[in-house]
């Protein structure tokens, strides 16, 4: 048999939409998930709005006497990963038996909501934190509350490298199948919303006022969301015993670090994680029929991942959308919900906008599907995925 890698579920917690259908439906829709945050006052800041899941009720899968174990970003991936365990037709039972390996990646410690410094608890203002919370600030609780929650006894792993951590963790997954060490891979990422992330990117100036125009002249940042995605990876010759479809092929990935700047991206970095990827894959860059950009926002990125699109492809106008101005950016979850979007364009045949597009940028001289989703037949997908420090992953998917 071949050494092929599939993905066989996708589970998705969105703010446009819980379950692939829902997120599907209006993501090709162009519906925005931004809105005002409620999560915590914003009446002190300069900026209101993120990609923040109204009326999440996680009572509906985790019972009642157990939520306060985990976290909000602990919430949305166990039911992200209950999701996509069931569209690939697997059982938690099996998922005990077999060989599995969970690998999830994030950005900020699991349980965002504890906001507090130690000149606060010092004084006594930090008021009682438990000893669940105090569990819950270390980032591998995040995947240690789903192998819990699903009793996965296999690999269990955290890999935290932020914005790119989804990508990271699918190529783990990808090379840990394709060398027998698990037979089963559950991968993808999770973030919450947090008051320091707000505040951070807003002191960074990085944060949009309203809205994210990504590729758009007149952008004017990025803008928080939340989420996850867990995506099933199993070998084509499992997936072929079960007789379940699968959604694409993971193809190959790609890897770089820029060892420039600790927030601005380098056009040759980003270069060579794509290329590193498709070359991987066995393609060309020809082969590449959809992108699906990084794309935050914010000046310098948009800027430097276009050049570094255009060169690569060498003038061919690959059709590259960026979700995060329907989203924002999740972080940790971000390269996996747009994993995820690539293995449904693959499916689908359709390719899913930049919403918010008015000006063209003729520093941003691509194909960005403007503001509405195109029929596109796709037998190759890239997806980019771009961390501070220049941390880069990008990994390509297939029409099986």
């Amino acid at each position: 048999m071949n050494n092929n890698v599939v993905v066989t579920g996708v589970g998705v917690v969105s703010s446009i939409g819980i379950g692939k259908d829902k997120f599907w439906k209006n993501l090709l829709a162009g519906k925005s998930g931004i809105s005002a945050i409620e999560q915590f006052d914003t009446s002190t800041h300069k900026r209101h709005n993120g990609g923040e899941i109204k009326h999440f009720d996680p009572t509906r899968f985790i019972h009642s006497r157990h939520i306060k174990y985990y976290g909000r970003a602990s919430q949305m991936a166990i039911l992200a990963t209950k999701l996509a365990l069931h569209d690939a037709n697997i059982t938690l039972a099996e998922v005990k038996r077999e060989k599995c390996s969970l690998i999830i990646g994030a950005t900020m410690p699991e349980d965002s909501s504890l906001d507090f410094s130690s000149e606060d608890l010092l004084k006594n203002k930090g008021g009682r934190i438990t000893k669940t919370q105090v569990l819950n600030t270390f980032p591998p609780s995040l995947c240690r509350n789903i192998g819990m929650f699903l009793k996965i006894k296999g690999n269990n792993l955290l890999i935290p490298c932020a914005c790119a951590a989804g990508n990271y963790c699918i190529g783990y997954g990808y090379d840990m199948i394709r060398s027998k060490e698990t037979d089963i891979a559950i991968v993808g990422g999770a973030e919450a919303i947090s008051r320091i992330a707000f505040q951070g990117f807003q002191r960074i100036y990085a944060m949009a006022p309203e809205t994210c125009s990504p590729f758009d002249k007149n952008r004017t940042g990025m803008l928080l969301g939340e989420g996850a995605a867990i995506l099933i990876l199993e070998s084509e010759e499992n997936a072929l015993k079960r007789k379940k479809d699968v959604y694409a092929r993971v193809a190959g990935y790609g890897l770089s670090c820029d060892a420039h700047h600790i927030t601005i991206p380098k056009r040759t970095g980003l270069k060579k994680a794509m290329a590193n990827a498709v070359k991987n894959a066995g393609l060309t860059p020809d082969d590449i029929d959809y992108i699906s950009a990084h794309g935050t926002g914010t000046g310098q990125n948009d800027k430097e991942e276009s050049a570094a699109i255009n060169e690569l492809f060498g003038g061919k106008r690959v059709p590259t959308s960026s979700i995060k101005s329907m989203l924002g950016h999740t972080m940790g979850a971000a390269s996996a919900i747009e994993a995820v979007t690539c293995c449904l364009a693959i499916k689908n045949g359709e390719i899913p906008p930049t919403i918010n597009y008015t000006t063209p940028d003729p520093d941003c001289d691509i194909d960005c599907v403007p503001n509405f989703s195109r029929k596109h037949a796709v037998t190759a997908a890239l997806n980019n995925s771009f961390a501070f420090g220049g941390n880069n992953s990008c990994v390509v998917f297939s029409k099986n």
